[in-house]
């Protein structure tokens, strides 16, 4: 039987955009959008044993989410996983090992669900696990969008006093360099035994799969002018697509 374990995890405070995980978004606190994304998701998947859980030091965001998402397991966060400096995958074992511990069974993967993602849609969540499951050989799969800029073609370095090619080719058009992704850190689904026996918080040590998310849709809400410019694209989305209003409309 699939158990699925989905985590919202954040850090109180933030050195890059302060308080960003308490910010109210297009009206709503910033978490419920992933929160309102899951449930739209497991709506979907009415056979699927899923549980929620919050891991956090903040208080203030605990209280937010208990405030609309009871259900949602509040997983305090200790001192020694609150720095900036510890691996998210860290953060990631810690829900894994106290929710099995809980439940007293042992869950087949972990889904995340990043608070400063707000746009995704509850396909983007169905699609990046049923990756994950029709593909038992790869460890993790996590959300991506098609990058605007390919190291093989248009992207430079600098080397002593002048710039280079990323990645050295001798290619004379972007469609013949291979195709290449940027990472959204949106969505996160880690085979149980790949995350529960890592080591050393790399997340390159396994067999990776992508998702691809749409490119305008995303970015990573980590200052002043990715807020604003995320409420911009949020507030054309929500008029226009009905896939991103249903996740606004849904949250209770």
């Amino acid at each position: 039987m699939e158990r699925l374990l989905i985590t919202i995890c954040g850090r109180a405070g933030s050195k890059g955009f302060k308080n960003k995980n308490l910010k109210t978004f297009c009206g709503h606190p910033l978490v419920y959008y992933s929160l309102s994304a899951a449930e739209l998701f497991l709506k979907s998947r009415p056979g699927l044993h899923a549980d929620l859980a919050l891991n956090t030091d903040s208080p203030e965001l605990a209280a937010l989410v208990a405030e609309k998402y009871p259900e949602v397991v509040f997983l305090p966060r200790g001192a020694e996983l609150g720095g900036d400096r510890v691996p998210k995958m860290a953060v990631y074992q810690d829900s894994l090992r106290r929710m099995e511990q809980q439940t007293g069974a042992p869950y087949t993967a972990l889904m995340d669900l990043d608070i400063t993602s707000p746009l995704r849609t509850a396909a983007d969540v169905a699609n990046a696990f049923d990756k994950k499951q029709s593909r038992p050989d790869l460890d993790l799969v996590f959300s991506v969008c098609e990058a605007r800029r390919n190291p093989w073609f248009n992207m430079v370095k600098t080397v002593d006093d002048h710039v280079e090619q990323v990645n050295r080719s001798e290619f004379t058009g972007r469609q013949q360099a291979p195709e290449v992704f940027d990472v959204n850190a949106s969505i996160y689904v880690f085979k149980r035994d790949f995350l529960a026996n890592n080591t050393d918080g790399m997340l390159w040590r396994g067999k990776i799969g992508v998702s691809v998310m749409m490119d305008t849709g995303i970015i990573d809400i980590d200052s002043e002018h990715d807020y604003q410019l995320m409420e911009a694209i949020a507030a054309h989305l929500y008029r226009t697509d009905p896939a991103f209003a249903a996740v606004r409309d849904n949250i209770r």
